[in-house]
């Protein structure tokens, strides 16, 4: 089995889009505890909560989409990288994991 690219940029457009959305789900959950009492905002931790999560799940995905293992969860990882401001690279995650398929184990 020749090794391509795919999975390497895969992997690296997976753990770049978890990174923003995990930048960006704690900046939220950060401002939405701050704001609770004052301006009664606390919904913005509602919305950085499941970026935190999406962010983590998109790192973890990524780490085996640049191992070409578990393609599964290389794929699912490149989804949730599509949540957040880094939705272009979480796009490219999934073109490249559905490409390179052939080489994961």
């Amino acid at each position: 089995m020749e090794k391509t690219w795919k999975p390497t940029a895969a992997g690296i457009c997976s753990i770049l889009g978890g990174v923003i959305n995990l930048i960006f789900g704690l900046m939220f959950t950060v401002l939405g505890g701050l704001a609770w009492g004052a301006f009664g905002m606390g919904w913005l931790g509602a919305i950085g909560v499941p970026a935190l999560i999406c962010g983590i799940i998109g790192i973890v995905g990524g780490i085996c989409a640049l191992k070409r293992r578990t393609w599964w969860l290389a794929i699912v990882g490149a989804i949730c990288a599509i949540i957040g401001p880094g939705f272009i690279l979480g796009i490219l995650a999934i073109i490249f994991v559905i490409m390179g398929k052939s080489e994961f184990e």
